[in-house]
């Protein structure tokens, strides 16, 4: 039984590093692929002495993962600078400081990709994989972009439950799942801090995004999104932690 376990846990990390590459390696989206690269060749000030990534950002954490986080898109010089999806840019700062103190991570901050971070029972995505102008994917963007996640959720197979920051990632999550035959219960399924459906045999939580729209103005504070993944790790059961 051990060694069976063993195995399918060896399959799922190497079909996960697959469709990594698979993203990084994208480029669908001709509008995105040039803004992306523009972006990297450009820099902000702050990073020009830095190499930036400047292509699709494939999704980071535990394969065996039984919280999945889904955000938007990565930021132009957040994860579009290191390669690591929320990492190097303050909204990450404020979801890994939260994922840190839920013990889903070993260390609050996230600067690169080789700054030591490790996720416990999580895993962090995102809807589209490369950074949009203005922050804002076309629908066509969006709904080329979806096989991604579509196939993180097959192979993340552990994931009870799955938390969606903001209300286009709810829409897609749950998109997905309609598309399966699996509708939400309760329906109507409308977005909000806090709401929560179950779809399939998972839960979706819904969080307003870590934006600094959102945490500046105080819509999001520390302890709406620690309510959140306190909630998640609850019914992710007791080895969430």
């Amino acid at each position: 039984m051990a060694r069976e376990s063993r195995r399918r846990d060896e399959a799922r990390v190497a079909a996960l590093t697959e469709l990594e590459e698979r993203i990084a390696d994208c480029r669908r989206c001709p509008r995105l692929v040039a803004w992306r690269e523009q972006t990297a060749r450009e820099k902000r000030a702050a990073y020009r002495d830095e190499t930036y990534w400047g292509r699709p950002v494939p999704g980071f954490g535990d394969p065996a993962a039984r919280i999945l986080i889904v955000g938007l898109a990565p930021a132009a010089h957040g994860g579009n600078r290191t390669g690591r999806v929320f990492t190097g840019d303050r909204s990450g700062n404020f979801l890994f400081g939260a994922l840190h103190r839920a013990g889903l991570a070993n260390q609050p901050t996230s600067t690169h990709r080789g700054d030591g971070l490790r996720l416990r029972n999580a895993f962090v995505s995102a809807t589209v994989r490369c950074a949009p102008p203005a922050n804002k994917p076309t629908t066509e963007e969006r709904e080329t972009c979806r096989i991604y996640l579509e196939t993180e959720l097959d192979l993340l197979a552990d994931v009870r439950v799955m938390i969606a920051l903001g209300g286009y990632a709810w829409s897609q999550v749950l998109r997905i799942c309609r598309a399966r035959g699996d509708p939400p219960s309760p329906r109507p399924a409308r977005f909000g801090h806090g709401a929560e459906v179950t779809v399939e045999d998972r839960t979706l939580l819904g969080s307003y995004h870590p934006s600094q729209q959102n945490t500046f103005t105080g819509r999001l504070t520390p302890d709406m999104l620690d309510a959140v993944l306190e909630r998640a790790v609850e019914l992710a059961g007791e080895n969430a932690r």
